[in-house]
Parts: structure tokens; sequence; C-alpha cells
């Protein structure tokens, strides 16, 4: 499947998409669930508590994020690619980071949830027919097609996976 056309997307959406160097987005979301996990395989205890500055998301907190976006995404893919032309709204990130308690969830649960998230985006995307994927929507005020949902998917997982690589040391 080819990269979405800039028409298809709003630009605060380019910004993800524009991270993604793949024309196969669908092998591109199964790879990055392995190099994901591996990333996350070594972090545990204290360590995911970490902050890198004080008022910044714990590591709980960006991988809780990064599992709650890929759902509302993959909803909104869902929505778009089934040919729903209710205008879908945008979500407060910090809401929900802020509602969900992440820091006394355990570690095993968040990458088990991040990768439960992940696996349903593939069954969703590997379901879609040619012509689900070119269909549009409305999100957050902005025209949207199926497929740069697709690559905003993966472009929000590669902006996180750098983040945590750069600003929190993973590796």
């Amino acid at each position: 499947m080819p990269r979405p056309a800039a028409d298809e997307y709003a630009s605060f959406v380019g910004a993800y998409i524009s991270l993604v160097d793949s024309e196969d987005i669908g092998a591109t979301l199964e790879s990055q669930l392995s190099q994901t996990l591996r990333l996350l395989g070594g972090v545990g205890g204290e360590r995911a508590l970490y902050r890198y500055e004080a008022g910044k998301w714990s590591v709980k907190e960006v991988v809780g994020h990064m599992s709650d976006t890929e759902r509302v995404f993959s909803y909104r893919m869902l929505r778009v690619g089934r040919g729903d032309a209710t205008p879908l709204p945008g979500f407060e990130q910090d809401d929900f980071v802020r509602g969900a308690s992440f820091d006394s969830i355990p570690w095993e649960e968040l990458v088990a949830e991040f990768e439960a998230v992940r696996r349903a985006t593939l069954h969703l995307c590997r379901q879609f027919a040619p012509e689900a994927w070119l269909r549009r929507g409305t999100v957050n005020n902005a025209g949207i097609s199926a497929r740069a949902l697709a690559y905003a998917i993966a472009g929000h997982e590669l902006h996180h996976r750098g983040i945590l690589t750069k600003s929190y040391s993973l590796a």
C-alpha cells in the first residue's frame, strides 16, 4: 500500500507519518512490535518509574500512553475504513495519562497490554480491503484516510520509541 498523499491527513498527523519510511505499513507495524518489545524487555522495577525531568511522564506512563493512543487511532481507522462518516473528536493525551494511574500497574501488564493492542491493530489491518484504506473521514475537525491513520499509528510508536531511547536512555 503506497504512502498516504498529503491531502489525506492534517499537518498535526503529518509529523508522525513522516517518520515512517516504508511502503508496507503492515510489515512495519509487525516489525515494530518485536522491536518495541525488545526495548521494553530490559526495563522493570524502579527503572519503569523513571522520569528524565520533573513534570515528564514516567516510562510506565509513556508505554501506557502508547497503548491508549494506538487504541484511539485504531478505533478511528476502524470507523473511517468501514465508511462511517460521523465526525470523530480529538482526545487530550494528558487527561488520559492523569486518569490512568499507569505507575500503579505492574510493568509486565503494561508491556503485555501494548502487545495485545498492537496485535489487535494488526488483525484489523489484515481485514481491510484495498478500498477501505482509501476511505476518508473527519477526525479532530480534519479530513483523514484510513491508511493515513495506519501510518500515524506506526509513526506515533516510532516517535515514542525514539524518546524512550534518547531521553530515557533505554536501549
